[in-house]
């Protein structure tokens, strides 16, 4: 079995793909998580990681938050540890600016996981166009949900709600554009 690798800077990354990831992946793909402890412990143990991993079917995919960092800076750092690890081929995604804001861009699988009904008919607010540019996702989905979200439990439930297509956060399209699982199929 081909093994897909996760390198996430949080516990909650690793709940939303759990449950998004059967919807795009192939059947002979086992996807596996690693978590560190944000983001300064990812770039700090990223390299040796990479460069010691032993499964020789593997495809690595390094996913980080913006947060207040230049997204272009962000993702030329990663890159450049998966290349000095020699794993060129890892793909790194940042995630603008958090994760809640892959959340905010599809308001219709925070309603389902949540469980509020009226959620999804917000997505048309100006606000919620381009959620990559608001400054505080995680805030802001917890004023919607009038608390109901909080991280783990919540992405462990939006997850699996998460539509393919239709998302208005830029930067969750960019991780499906590259199709990590079709991408993984005829790299081999």
């Amino acid at each position: 079995m081909k093994e897909l690798i996760f390198f996430l800077e949080e516990p909650s990354a690793k709940e939303m793909l759990q449950g998004f990831l059967p919807k795009i992946i192939l059947a002979n793909v086992m996807p596996r998580y690693i978590i560190f402890e944000g983001k300064q412990d990812l770039r700090k143990q990223l390299e040796k990681r990479l460069r010691n991993w032993q499964q020789p079917e593997s495809c690595f995919v390094v996913m980080c938050d913006q947060d207040n960092e230049d997204c272009h800076e962000v993702k030329k750092r990663l890159t450049s540890i998966c290349c000095k690890a020699g794993k060129p081929h890892a793909l790194a995604r940042v995630v603008c600016r958090e994760l809640e804001s892959w959340y905010l861009g599809d308001l219709n699988a925070v309603q389902s996981g949540l469980g509020l009904p009226g959620l999804a008919a917000k997505q048309s607010k100006s606000k919620f166009r381009n959620p990559d540019q608001l400054s505080n996702p995680k805030q802001i989905l917890r004023q919607l949900t009038q608390n109901r979200y909080q991280p783990r439990p919540g992405s462990r439930a939006i997850g699996p709600c998460l539509a393919r297509n239709g998302n208005r956060s830029v930067s969750f399209n960019r991780l499906l554009a590259q199709e990590v699982c079709w991408q993984y199929r005829h790299k081999r």
